[in-house]
C-alpha cells in the first residue's frame, strides 16, 4: 500500500458513497455521474490496493476491511465540512457566535438575551444549538455552554451555576389528578423521563428524586423518554404526566402557569453548567461585554 495521499477527489468520491450508500446518491451529492464515481473508487482502490466496496447482487456497499478506513475519512471531512462553516459565520460579521447544548440555550439563555441588548446595545448573536462538542480551537471564534467534565477539553472555562430539580406538572394534569398534590402518590401516577445517553448516567431522575424523598421508585413504565429536557418539559405542559425539572429549565414556564412545581424538595445535579473559550476571544470587547454579562447571569 502506497504511503502518500491519494487523490483527494477519489477520496472525496468513496466517503460519499460510504455514507449514502449508493453510487447514485454519491454521484448526487458531488454533482458528477454514476460513471465518474465508481471510476473513482476503482483509481483509489488501485492507489491503496486493497477492495473498497462489495456488491451483492445489484447493491454495493463499503467492504468489512474497509469500514474503519471509511469511518476515519468521514470524520476528516466533517472536520472540513465545520471549518467552511466557521469561515462562512466569522465573513458573517456577527458580533456574537455562541455554541450551546440545546434545552441550555432554549430555556435559559435565549429568555435573557434582551437584557445583553438593554445593557450594550443591538448585537448580532448566532446561537447554535447542538449536542456535539465543537473543536477547542473553534473556541477563539465562538463560546461553548456545556455541561460538566466537557468543559475540560477547552481552553478555558468558567462555572455559570449547579442546578437543582423538582417534579412539576401542567395545572390540567394536576386538576385531573388531585392526589398529585401529595409527593407520596407521585410513584403511582403518568411520568416522563430525561435520558441524556450513558455518558450522563449520573444525571437525576424522577426515580432518583423519589428515593431522595424516601418514597418508592415509579410503578409504571414512563409515558415517554425524551433526550431533551425541553422536550420532556413540554410534554409536561401538554398534560402527559409529571417530569423532573431543573430550575432553570424550568423557570419561564413556572412564571407563565404552563407548569407547577409539585415539591419544594429538590436534589442537586452533580455537575455545574459552564461557558468556555478561546484565548483570541476576549480581544474583541463584545465578546468580553458578552462573557462578563453571562457570569452575571449565571449568579442571580
Amino acid at each position: 500500500m502506497q504511503s502518500h495521499l491519494p487523490s483527494l477527489r477519489a477520496l472525496h468520491a468513496f466517503e460519499s458513497f460510504g455514507r449514502l450508500g449508493s453510487v447514485g446518491g454519491a454521484a448526487r451529492e458531488l454533482g458528477v455521474t454514476p460513471g465518474a464515481i465508481s471510476q473513482q473508487i476503482k483509481i483509489l482502490e488501485d492507489q491503496l490496493q486493497m477492495q473498497l466496496i462489495v456488491k451483492e447482487g445489484r447493491r454495493a456497499s463499503v467492504a468489512p476491511r474497509a469500514k474503519a478506513y471509511h469511518a476515519v475519512l468521514s470524520a476528516g471531512f466533517e472536520k472540513l465540512k465545520n471549518a467552511q462553516t466557521l469561515l462562512s459565520q466569522q465573513l458573517a460579521d456577527l458580533d456574537v457566535h455562541v455554541s450551546g447544548l440545546p434545552t441550555l440555550l432554549l430555556k435559559w439563555l435565549n429568555p435573557r438575551l434582551h437584557r445583553f441588548e438593554a445593557r450594550f446595545g443591538e448585537a448580532s448573536i448566532r446561537l447554535e444549538a447542538t449536542h456535539v462538542e465543537p473543536d477547542p480551537e473553534f473556541l477563539n471564534h465562538m463560546f461553548r455552554l456545556t455541561y460538566g467534565a466537557a468543559s475540560k477539553a477547552f481552553p478555558h472555562a468558567r462555572a455559570l451555576f449547579r442546578d437543582t430539580c423538582f417534579p412539576v406538572c401542567s395545572p390540567s394534569f394536576l386538576e385531573a389528578n388531585p392526589k398529585a398534590r401529595d409527593p407520596a402518590n407521585i410513584a403511582n401516577l403518568p411520568w416522563i423521563d430525561i435520558d441524556w445517553g450513558p455518558a450522563y448516567a449520573s444525571v437525576p431522575r424522577l426515580s432518583h428524586w423519589l428515593q431522595v424523598q424516601g418514597l418508592p421508585k415509579p410503578a409504571l413504565k414512563p409515558m415517554s423518554v425524551h433526550s431533551l429536557s425541553s422536550s420532556a418539559l413540554e410534554a409536561a405542559a401538554s398534560g402527559q404526566g409529571i417530569a423532573l425539572a431543573q430550575s432553570s429549565f424550568a423557570s419561564s414556564d413556572l412564571e407563565l402557569g404552563r407548569l407547577v412545581r409539585m415539591s419544594e424538595h429538590t436534589v442537586e445535579m452533580p455537575d455545574p453548567y459552564f461557558v468556555c473559550w478561546g484565548a483570541q476571544m476576549m480581544e474583541n470587547e463584545k465578546s468580553r461585554n458578552f462573557l462578563n454579562w453571562l457570569l452575571s447571569q449565571a449568579q442571580e
